[in-house]
């Protein structure tokens, strides 16, 4: 039986082997952190190295948080690492009592060592964990750190966690002002550790954005040395601007976003709401300034809240007794755009990711906070109040309109004597672990999907044409469109309050469209489609996109399948230009069975891109842009990209 870690292997133990004190290891230092970085940073891939970057900008963001740091800036630098500098107090530099060393040096090297345990040092602070630094030291090749403290400079450097001298002072002198402090530190990933060492400016632009949004005042500078870019982001109306930007390409119901800011049992909480005419929910919680995206309770005492106040008001004004309808949480919710900003001692967050929070007294405190400010908000601000029920309440139409339609074709399949599509060629096995689905663009693909593919676990399903953009159009819309009704009952998980993952039918659902413009068109509406409305796939990682060739390069018996032009002039150069033949896909219809399942559908040689909602701020904004009502942002963002995008990937 063969094991992964977290598993028992129920074979018998080796001849020979004894199960003694001498079996038991003992990982000294960071070894431990070395030996299972995923415990400590969630994987190795490109989440797990950016999460290096964030360990130590949230320790200078605590800084701000404490009131000692008003700046912070990012530096990608040419050889591959990463340079982090603030202007708050440095790392304390004097000898640590109980280890005899340096506190610089415990800091860096000794796991749950910091200065976020005492509730003194910081009374706010996301690094509650205590093995942010020392964690991205030891999943370095090596790092360098520098304290300026009381005009003298402190440095140590360290390779893969552990020191390779000791610490240095020199009396700060040039560019190091004495009368400034702070911290630098510079690390570059361990390529033994990570599987890619590349920083990406787009995925550390989207967290530095979120962070100037949510610290108003605090100036957050990247650089590139790679390309010479650069950007700053302070933002001194704080979460209120952040609404707005999540809002720009947006028609907002009401000018002026709601805040309200108020504090509860020790609780922080700043909060702003503003409603658009879209029908889609984005919300986004924080607690210092860790992004919750799985929500938790502050999130649910901020829903609790909202739909409350709206309903109770609806029903005050007469509203739902004319409409005669009962009005959800999920009605409430619709066009709603908000950011939640929680500021407390001690959270406990669900792992160390820390992406949901767990605080039982936080959904009390925030329940009352949140209704407050509304009651004082509709008192004030009536007409806005008005619009926003009326959207309420033709969100609630709209959801029992979807209602009926669902029971009919419910009804329908059952007279019809089966509930999966027609058109779908299921696969043979059970168990969805083990199942892939492909939704394939056209007939004619689809036919050859179906012949080219391993029947026993790959399931196709065709789709006609463009589907409908659900970015435009509420459930009911949605529910009527026919190639959308095949696709959510395929999967079979359901749809919005009825939605259920466990009922999901393959755990790869696979997107595949031509390799052109009109293919990307249709992936886009897809992905749309799923992010919109079954957005928990996307987030559990079941949603991907094949990667069909897009050239064909013959010579004599040899054949080279090329992905775009650059592969294609690199096969040529390799066989020669002789009695050569070059194929352009027009097409997944245009290759044969054998040719797609060789180049598109086989697990052993296909190539596929997994979706995942690394920055949910910046998808939600390209979404809107690609697939919203209004045109000016969609032709900027084609004139910006035409020449460097040939797919895009969200």
């Amino acid at each position: 039986m063969k094991t992964t870690e977290g598993e028992a292997s129920l074979t018998a133990e080796p001849k020979g082997h004894h199960y003694d004190a001498t079996s038991i290891q003992v990982l000294e230092g960071l070894e431990a952190v070395r030996k299972r970085p995923a415990m400590y940073i969630g994987d190795i891939g490109v989440r797990g190295l950016h999460h290096l970057v964030y360990e130590v900008v949230d320790n200078s963001v605590d800084e701000a948080l404490a009131g000692h740091c008003t700046e912070i800036s990012v530096t990608i630098e040419t050889d591959g690492s990463c340079t982090v500098r603030d202007n708050g107090r440095g790392i304390p530099v004097d000898m640590h009592a109980t280890t005899k060393k340096p506190a610089l040096e415990v800091v860096m090297t000794t796991l749950h060592a910091g200065g976020k345990f005492d509730d003194k040092s910081y009374k706010v602070s996301g690094g509650l964990h205590g093995v942010g630094v020392s964690v991205v030291n030891a999943l370095s090749e090596w790092c360098e750190v520098e304290v300026l403290k009381d005009g003298q400079l402190y440095t140590q450097r360290y390779e893969q966690g552990k020191p390779t001298g000791p610490m240095k002072t020199a009396p700060a002198t040039g560019a190091a002002s004495k009368k400034g402090s702070g911290t630098t530190t510079r690390f570059k990933p361990d390529g033994q550790i990570f599987t890619d060492t590349t920083f990406h400016w787009d995925t550390l632009a989207g967290r530095l954005r979120e962070l100037g949004f949510l610290n108003s005042g605090l100036a957050i500078k990247l650089a590139d040395a790679r390309t010479g870019k650069s950007a700053e982001y302070l933002y001194k109306g704080g979460i209120i601007e952040f609404v707005r930007y999540l809002n720009q390409n947006k028609e907002v119901l009401h000018g002026k976003p709601v805040f309200f800011g108020r504090e509860r049992d020790g609780i922080q909480a700043e909060i702003c709401l503003q409603y658009n005419d879209s029908y889609a929910e984005s919300v986004h919680t924080f607690v210092n300034n860790i992004n919750t995206i799985e929500g938790g309770t502050h999130l649910i005492g901020f829903r609790s809240a909202l739909t409350r106040s709206l309903t109770n008001y609806a029903e005050k004004e007469g509203f739902t007794s004319k409409a005669k309808v009962a009005v959800t949480g999920e009605d409430v919710r619709e066009g709603l755009t908000a950011v939640i900003s929680i500021k407390m001692q001690n959270p406990q967050f669900e792992g160390q990711t820390k992406t949901k929070l767990g605080n039982s007294e936080v959904k009390g405190a925030v329940e009352s906070i949140v209704g407050e400010g509304l009651r004082d908000f509709f008192i004030e601000n009536p007409p806005v109040a008005r619009k926003i029920v009326e959207k309420m309440v033709a969100a609630a139409r709209a959801r029992e309109a979807a209602r009926k339609a669902r029971e009919l074709a419910r009804r329908k399949s059952i007279l019809d004597g089966g509930a999966l599509p027609g058109k779908l060629a299921d696969c043979a096995f059970d168990d969805p672990g083990l199942c892939e689905l492909y939704i394939v663009e056209g007939d004619s693909a689809g036919g050859s999907a179906k012949q080219g593919r391993d029947r026993r676990f790959q399931a196709i399903l065709p789709i006609r044409g463009k589907i409908l953009n659900v970015e435009k159009a509420r459930l009911d819309k949605i529910l009527a469109n026919e190639e959308i009704r095949n696709m959510i009952t395929a999967l079979g998980a359901g749809v919005k309050e009825e939605f259920d993952i466990t009922k999901l039918r393959y755990h790869k659902i696979i997107l595949m469209a031509d390799a052109d413009v009109d293919g990307a068109h249709i992936r886009t509406l897809l992905l749309t489609f799923l992010y919109r409305e079954l957005k928990p796939l996307v987030e559990g990682g079941f949603v991907y996109i094949a990667q069909p060739p897009l050239f064909l390069v013959k010579s004599g018996k040899e054949e080279i399948y090329c992905y775009d032009e650059k592969e294609r002039d690199e096969a040529i150069a390799r066989v020669g230009r002789k009695n050569i033949q070059v194929q352009r896909y027009k097409g997944l219809g245009e290759m044969n069975p054998e040719q797609l399942w060789k180049t598109t559908m086989n697990p052993e040689t296909r190539t596929l891109l997994k979706v995942s909602n690394e920055d949910g701020v910046e998808a939600d904004r390209i979404f809107t842009i690609l697939m919203g009502e209004q045109v000016e942002p969609r032709r900027q963002f084609i004139e910006e990209n035409a020449l460097t995008v040939r797919n895009l990937d969200i």
